[in-house]
């Protein structure tokens, strides 16, 4: 066959696949604890090593992947402080805040990452009720981390959805 065609089909699995990852970081971002837009920008990573191994890239092309990873960065210290400030407003201690964090790690890896998001909230609410001894206040503090959770939920897709729109400038333009 023509080596045209077989770089062809190469180009087209390679930027498959880098879509498939920007995907899945995307709707990974739905789980607390998973590093959606870190795996985002490792498929960008990927995609920029090939292309440039190829000398596909020009310097748009690394405009655009520095802009992801500026975006990457952002927006893993946006989510942090977000789902933080919601918490801390209540006076909700660190310890307890890593008890929903650690919840949601063990029970994805053991079970599912549904099971994960379910876990988070239910450790930081189980915290709380020890450390306060007050279900009401408990229920607070965790309804505090579900509002934090769901703004950061959104400034992480949204910064996410972003990212592919830059991507997509720099693979399809």
């Amino acid at each position: 066959m023509d080596p045209i065609f077989w770089e062809f089909v190469g180009q087209v699995l390679l930027e498959s696949l880098t879509l498939f990852v920007l995907l899945a970081g995307l709707f990974g971002l739905l789980i607390p604890v998973f590093p959606g837009l870190t795996v985002m920008w490792i498929g960008t990573l990927v995609y920029a090593i090939v292309q440039a191994i190829n000398g596909n890239m020009t310097w748009v092309d690394w405009v655009l992947f520095a802009l992801i990873t500026l975006l990457m960065i952002g927006g893993n210290i946006v989510d942090n402080i977000i789902i933080a400030k919601h918490v801390r407003d209540k006076n909700v201690p660190w310890s307890s805040i890593l008890w929903a964090f650690a919840a949601g790690i063990g029970v994805s890896l053991f079970f599912t990452p549904i099971a994960g998001m379910i876990a988070s909230p239910v450790g930081l609410y189980l915290a709380e009720w020890r450390r306060l001894k007050e279900k009401q206040q408990a229920l607070a503090n965790t309804k505090a981390w579900m509002t934090g959770w769901g703004w950061s939920l959104a400034a992480r897709f949204g910064i996410g959805f972003i990212m592919i729109v830059f991507w997509a400038l720099w693979a399809w333009l």
